[in-house]
Parts: C-alpha cells; sequence; structure tokens
C-alpha cells in the first residue's frame, strides 16, 4: 500500500521552503490532510518566540493524540535545534528529532528512523527537487541563511549562525528551473536579505540579482523581503525602484523608531537615518511600504512608545505587523533589568494595533476607483460567487485578498493567471473588484 504523509510547517517562509525540500525528498509518500491516515507526520517547527514555541509543542502534543498505531512522528526546525537536548529527553511522542541542517537527508533518517543533529545550518539551492505548495504560479526563493546582526531580542543566530549566502549563479539556476514549470512570480527571502552577498566582500548583492532576475525569460513579478536597516541603501531603493521586474515593495521591519530603543534594541540605525531611508521609500512613485514593530521591549519608555505611535501614525504604512516583546533566553535582553509588566506590553500591542489597522484602511482606500493588476488565486472562502484575488504586487497571504465580484469581458477566467480589474469599494477590509482585461 502507497504510503502517506502529513507535514506541518509553522513559522516564516523560510521555513516553508525547507518544508518543500522534505517534501522534494518524501516523494514517495503520498501526502493528506488527515494526520490519523498518514504513515509519517512531520513538524517544522518554529522557535522565535514563545508564542510560535507554544504553538509548535501543542502541535506535537495534537498530532501525537491523532497518529495511527506504526505511524513516525518526526520534529525538524528551529524550536528542534534551539532545545535538542530538553526535548530529546522529555518528548517521548517523538520518534525522530531533527533541526535545521538535514531537511535534504530527511529521507535517509525516517528510513533508519534515527535523530540527527547536523552542525552545519541547510542551505537550499538549485540542485535540491523542492515540491512547491500552495501555487503553481508563485515561489520563495531563499537568498541566504543566518544572520551577522546582533539585535538585543533575538535568539536566532545563536542556533541559525553567521550569514551565508547563495551565490548568484545558484539563484539563476533556480529561478530559470522554476520558470520552466510554469512559475512566473517569486518573493526573495532571507533572515536579513539586504545583507545578501556581504559575506563574500559584496555589499550590493541585491542590486547584482535584481540585475541577473531582469535578464531571466518568464520571470515576470518580483518582490524582496526582510531588507535591514543598516544595510539597506538609497542605490537600493532607486534600483528597485526602476526595475521592469520587481515591484516597488519595501518590507523593512523597523521594530522601532525612538533613538533610545534603537539603541537598546541593537538596530544600528539612528532614528535620523532610518527615517531617511523610509521617507526615500515613500518618495518611489506607488510604493507599498511594509514594516513590524516590537512593544514591551525592556528599557521602553512611555514617551519611546507614545513617539512610535505618532511615527506609525505619521507615516502611513500600508501594511504592518505589531509583536509583543517575548523574553528570550540567550539574547541580551533577557538579562536587562528595565523588564516592562506584561499587562503594560498588551496595552500597547492593543494600542498600535489599532493605529496599523486604521493605517492598512488608509491604504486600502486609496485603491478604490483605481484600475491595477491582480491574480486570481481560487474561488473565495467567503462565497462560492466570489473569487479571491490578490494585487499582483502585493505578497501572498499576508498583504490582504481582494473580491472580484464581476466581469465586463467575454474573457474565461483562470486561476494564476494575470487580469485586470477595477475596484469599486471597501467592504470591511476587502477590496471589491471587476474585471476588465487582461
Amino acid at each position: 500500500m502507497e504510503k502517506k504523509l502529513h507535514l506541518v510547517s509553522l513559522g516564516c517562509t523560510k521555513n516553508l521552503i525547507d518544508s518543500e525540500v522534505m517534501l522534494g525528498r518524501l516523494k514517495d509518500y503520498k501526502i493528506t490532510d488527515e494526520a490519523s491516515e498518514a504513515d509519517l507526520i512531520i513538524v517544522n517547527t518554529c522557535g522565535f518566540i514563545e508564542s510560535a514555541k507554544e504553538e509548535s509543542l501543542n502541535t506535537i502534543f495534537n498530532l501525537h493524540d491523532q497518529r495511527k498505531d506504526g505511524s513516525i512522528l518526526v520534529m525538524a526546525g528551529c524550536l528542534s535545534q534551539r532545545y535538542k537536548d530538553e526535548l530529546q529527553n522529555e518528548l517521548s511522542e517523538v520518534d525522530i528529532f531533527t533541526g535545521v541542517g538535514d531537511y535534504d537527508v530527511i529521507d535517509k533518517l525516517v528510513e533508519e528512523k534515527r535523530s540527527q543533529f547536523s552542525p552545519k545550518v541547510f542551505l537550499a539551492d538549485e540542485t535540491l527537487d523542492r515540491v512547491v505548495t500552495g501555487s503553481n504560479f508563485h515561489a520563495y526563493i531563499k537568498l541566504s541563511e543566518g544572520c551577522n546582526q546582533s539585535c538585543a531580542f533575538c535568539a536566532i543566530p545563536n542556533f541559525k549562525g553567521k550569514l551565508n549566502s547563495r551565490t548568484l549563479d545558484s539563484i539563476e539556476k533556480e529561478l530559470k528551473n522554476m520558470v520552466q514549470n510554469g512559475y512566473y512570480d517569486f518573493s526573495f527571502v532571507s533572515q536579513d536579505s539586504s545583507s545578501y552577498l556581504r559575506d563574500h566582500d559584496i555589499n550590493d548583492g541585491l542590486e547584482r540579482l535584481i540585475d541577473i532576475v531582469e535578464k531571466i525569460n518568464g520571470v515576470k513579478s518580483a518582490r524582496i523581503l526582510y531588507l535591514y536597516p543598516s544595510t539597506t541603501t538609497i542605490s537600493l531603493i532607486n534600483k528597485i525602484a526602476n526595475s521592469n521586474v520587481f515591484h516597488t515593495y519595501y518590507d523593512m521591519p523597523l521594530q522601532h523608531i525612538s533613538s533610545n530603543m534603537l539603541k537598546i534594541m541593537k538596530r544600528g540605525k539612528g532614528t535620523e537615518k532610518l527615517k531617511e531611508l523610509m521617507d526615500e521609500m515613500r518618495k518611489v512613485s506607488n510604493s507599498f511600504v511594509r514594516s513590524t514593530f516590537i512593544v514591551g521591549h525592556p528599557g521602553e519608555s512611555e514617551e519611546d512608545f507614545n513617539e512610535l505611535c505618532k511615527y506609525v501614525q505619521d507615516y502611513n504604512f500600508d501594511r504592518a505587523n505589531v509583536f509583543s516583546y517575548s523574553d528570550e533566553e540567550d539574547t541580551s535582553a533577557y538579562d536587562m533589568k528595565e523588564k516592562i509588566p506584561q499587562n503594560i506590553i498588551d496595552s500597547r500591542a492593543e494600542i498600535l494595533g489599532q493605529i496599523i489597522k486604521t493605517t492598512t484602511l488608509k491604504s486600502m482606500e486609496k485603491d478604490i476607483n483605481t484600475e491595477f493588476d491582480v491574480v486570481i488565486e481560487g474561488y473565495s472562502d467567503e462565497h462560492d460567487l466570489l473569487l479571491s484575488a490578490r494585487k499582483i504586487s502585493w505578497e501572498r497571504e499576508i498583504d490582504g485578498e481582494i473580491y472580484i465580484n464581476d466581469n465586463e469581458t467575454d474573457i474565461s477566467v483562470e486561476f494564476g493567471k494575470v487580469y485586470k480589474v477595477r475596484i469599486s469599494e471597501l467592504v470591511g477590509d476587502k477590496l471589491l473588484g471587476t474585471i476588465i482585461g487582461k
């Protein structure tokens, strides 16, 4: 009988790429959505902050309760790597433990029912047969692993190591392979994308990447995620602005804006320089700016928080996320004395979250009565008479959904294809559009 595999990928899109590598190594298995039917269950865990750790552990426990007799449960990824000794001693529910170095040998580990933690972090490249999930036209491309930054709140460099960039040649080959398989829309990701190739003494790695991507026939749409303030330059901002393939999509997690907090958080860029970068992004025609912020970090005063709120409100980010500070061992923030009480952290997250909700709606309102390209992704979960789409420049799943409720053309709509729409209104947090061309 055909063996069945149930895989859960938690955390970021970088994790998702590694999960897709594992699927490629386990092609003998048929993928199932039902854990109770699976002969092999894999959880690719996240260990970034406390809530992610809890989600990973709860997923392990829930799947263990559902599994059938004789099945194999694998715990892989960041959480497994970060706490490998403790978890192996305490989690009898798990059959195989592996971390962030062995995604490409998962088939061997399963066959031998053996745990393994290789010392080197795995970096996906063009030689691997990935099974891209969730789309037949969009794929994530990993630029590098590890990080050379030393943010006070982040433990990732402790278990992901220093920056390790792929070569331009490797990325070019992977993109060409993807295009041959029908993919045309790409998101480039890493822990710190703007530092790409700096470990090879190349400071304009992303600009060189843009030049190469633009020459590949079949790449129609691209964006870069996770720029870092101290390694992002005005030259890069302009390079993206002048590209005919890369959208003017600027995703830079700022985390804070007050000079006091940027120093405490070890963000490597002062307030004025940071604002200068952000202003340059906003000057770009049709720019789309996304960011992330942390509230409640040790040392954050009421004045610091109010300064952050005012900046987010005045800048009018197109999209943003707010995270409550998570006290993580093996970080410099963990040992800081000026801890913020949890009730104040929660209150600040709520306040900033409401500001972000308002600026997001303002951004979406600007699209009313305009025309632009969208990609039709399928039927909407809201109603089977509505199609689900996203603006072609938006990032998948995180920037929003557009409902298509009419078609003024004789065009037969295909999922995964690009169409021109006219936006009529905003209902709640969803734009409504009509197809007017292809």
